[in-house]
């Protein structure tokens, strides 16, 4: 199926024609924005499916518009934070409301790990992303960005939201604690 998009859709910037170069575009970072979405929606693939479409969604009915300020790839990843915050929000107030569930997720003590089962092979792995969860969230991000997807401080800055100064201290304190976790944990950190 072939969505159609009209020729407002994408404002100005470096894309020619919105329908043929929006849809490269996505298909060109595809792999590091289910990436990023997972990290978004906490290692969850059935969450962060949903919120990397909702995130494409809103890119083609034009509820999220690139408009050329920095590169495609540092506004997609802004656009699938936001909307997995939008998610985590509504399934908090969702979950606040239903009492029933509440009761019986408090009762059952499991922690549901279907999300990361696929990821988690061995030791190593298991460890790191156990330290990784002792992080605070925002050393998490822009570590995960940095490292895994590829972009520079100032652009993991834009897509948190925050000032490059303040990214460069979340990197370098994210750096620090997580040599220390590994380190408490008899795990070579280098």
């Amino acid at each position: 199926m072939t969505v159609q998009l009209a020729p407002h859709i994408i404002s100005t910037g470096p894309l020619q024609s919105p329908v043929a170069d929006l849809e490269n575009e996505l298909a060109r970072h595809h792999r590091a924005a289910f990436g990023w979405a997972l990290a978004c929606c906490r290692w969850d693939r059935s969450v962060a499916e949903d919120v990397l479409q909702t995130s494409y969604l809103k890119l083609l009915d034009g509820r999220a518009r690139f408009g050329g300020q920095s590169e495609f790839k540092t506004f997609l990843f802004g656009v699938i934070r936001r909307t997995a915050t939008e998610d985590r929000r509504r399934r908090a107030i969702r979950s606040a409301l239903s009492f029933a569930w509440r009761v019986e997720s408090m009762s059952d003590g499991r922690v549901d790990a279907t999300g990361l089962a696929s990821l988690v092979h061995d030791e190593t792995s298991r460890e790191l992303i156990a330290a990784l969860g002792r992080l605070s969230a925002r050393q998490r991000d822009v570590l995960h960005l940095v490292f895994y997807q590829d972009l520079s401080i100032a652009a993991a800055a834009g897509v948190l939201g925050m000032s490059v100064g303040s990214a460069r201290v979340h990197y370098e304190r994210g750096k620090a604690n997580l040599r220390r976790v590994l380190g408490e944990n008899g795990t070579n950190a280098e």
